[in-house]
């Protein structure tokens, strides 16, 4: 008898559906998986069979087939054990195959029948949602994560038995169901940390603020002790509120990587990514035997923060550069390609030397090619892609003892939400939603000058070295800073304020 049952494989942070063929016929006792399987996938085969005897299912000796469409993709994981037991059963006639029709199963199985949480439940369920499935059966852990998705039915199970009754409408249940509306607001009830907490550095809280702005990459330098992490840190505080489109986008490649837990089915915050300085190359950008997000993806409409920049392995922070221009990284590997999108603002921070003070000579002992070999570490075309450099001083004790009340988090982000509501209006027509992504034909269309701001930033070009990607990358933080003073041209004011936040590339690297 023949049967089938849908599940579905992941490719990158997309579902791919699979169908679980099952053909039982006269012959020689076998149990036998077709269909281009990883080794988790062929040991199904000792999994399921053992895990339906001990459920309670006697199965009469046969030679039993079991077949994962497309049979030219390959299949990685433990999330087909549960479709596949189900479509023996189904062959055996313990399931009628119409109970089958629009549904969606995932899951892996145990030996004694219990099924257990799998990674990609998310994607999956999207996937099927998008494919016209009306309903799906996942474990018990994964439930509310695929209850996330409106608009499908969710069934959670704990073991095979309760899943067999459920397809023989036998136990009925009703799907899981969360609050979307509470699960987004978890955010306001959590403490969080507050630019108020910041005294003094002031120049470099209004660069944070541009930079959030029109999502420019941020690259703090100065002495240990000067603020650069707690400013880091304080970053998402001041980004806008996730939206549901995008709390899905993050959550789907959490739950790829097997980060999201069955309490927090959603990524309702701004991620903050902060790898140590010894990561991998495939670590921070995704990669592996069996291709998983890096660092960048998990960044992903958040920050990520590379503190200690030259710390890092120099070819690890050099892959950066494609990831920066196209916010997507490419995986190919022999059985396929993945996609990962990567669209995050990266924040780096370094001191100016080894030691640390230059150009406190009070201080700094180090020699000036032991400086330009420590700046060398940074190459300059991963400098040219850096919109924003600016100078963290030490803080003096006066900025200590005033006990100032600085602006608070929630000040600043009503700035930058005007800031960004514009440039959304201005683009609203475009493939792109902030001034960070304008292409070089686009800069000419919404970053026009006047015949005094040309002079200006040719004399900066000539004056300063620059490169073509930095002249562009002027003019895009000067849009910025125009879009924060709500003013639709690009005054003087706004070039060269955009101008000295690349001082610091003639400041350190080439004196």
């Amino acid at each position: 008898m023949f049967s089938k049952a849908f599940s579905a494989a992941v490719s990158g942070i997309d579902g791919i559906i699979v169908s679980v063929e099952a053909d039982v016929s006269d012959g020689l006792p076998l149990f036998d998986l077709v269909g281009y399987l990883g080794s988790e996938v062929r040991e199904a085969r000792e999994r399921v069979r053992i895990s339906l005897k001990n459920s309670g299912f006697r199965l009469p000796p046969k030679r039993i087939t079991i077949n994962l469409s497309p049979a030219d993709m390959r299949k990685e994981g433990t999330a087909f054990d549960l479709p596949i037991a189900v479509s023996i059963l189904t062959a055996f006639g313990y399931i009628p195959q119409e109970n089958l029709e629009e549904t969606m199963i995932i899951g892996e199985v145990s030996l004694n029948g219990d099924i257990k949480k799998v990674n990609g439940v998310l994607p999956i369920v999207y996937t099927a949602l998008k494919q016209g499935f009306t309903r799906c059966i996942v474990p018990e852990s994964n439930a509310r994560e695929g209850a996330v998705v409106q608009g499908i039915d969710v069934f959670g199970f704990e073991t095979l038995q309760d899943v067999v009754r459920f397809l023989n409408n036998e136990n009925y249940r009703d799907p899981t169901y969360i609050n979307m509306e509470e699960i987004l607001n978890q955010q306001d009830n959590i403490e969080e940390l507050d630019f108020s907490d910041v005294t003094g550095q002031i120049a470099a809280k209004r660069a944070i603020e541009i930079a959030v702005s029109g999502m420019h990459n941020l690259l703090m330098v100065g002495p240990p002790g000067s603020g650069k992490t707690m400013l880091a840190k304080r970053i998402p505080t001041i980004m806008p509120e996730l939206s549901f489109e995008e709390s899905l986008e993050i959550s789907k490649i959490y739950s790829v990587s097997g980060l999201l837990n069955n309490k927090d089915s959603l990524i309702s915050k701004r991620p903050f990514r902060s790898p140590h300085h010894t990561i991998t190359s495939a670590a921070l950008t995704g990669g592996g035997r069996m291709p998983m997000p890096g660092e960048i993806s998990l960044a992903h409409l958040g920050v990520l923060f590379l503190d200690e920049f030259p710390e890092f392995n120099r070819n690890t922070i050099e892959i950066l550069r494609q990831p920066l221009e196209e916010n997507e990284i490419t995986i190919s590997r022999l059985q396929g390609t993945y996609r990962y999108p990567c669209d995050f603002m990266l924040i780096a921070a370094m001191n100016p030397c080894s030691c640390g003070f230059y150009p406190d000579r009070n201080k700094c002992n180090c020699s000036i090619n032991q400086v330009k070999r420590y700046l060398g570490k940074i190459s300059k075309p991963l400098l040219d892609r850096i919109d924003i450099s600016i100078e963290c001083l030490q803080v003096n004790y006066k900025d200590l003892e005033a006990r100032k009340l600085s602006e608070t988090s929630s000040d600043i982000r009503k700035r930058v939400r005007i800031a960004r509501d514009i440039q959304s209006n201005r683009y609203k027509n475009e493939k792109f939603y902030f001034n960070s992504q304008l292409t070089p034909k686009t800069i000419s269309k919404y970053c026009k000058l006047e015949k005094e701001e040309y002079k200006i930033l040719e004399d900066a070009f000539l004056k300063m070295d620059l490169s073509a990607r930095a002249y562009h990358r002027i003019l895009k933080v000067a849009r910025t800073i125009a879009d924060l003073d709500q003013s639709e041209i690009i005054t003087k004011k706004h070039l060269c304020e955009a101008i000295c936040y690349r001082s610091l590339d003639k400041k350190y690297w080439e004196e």
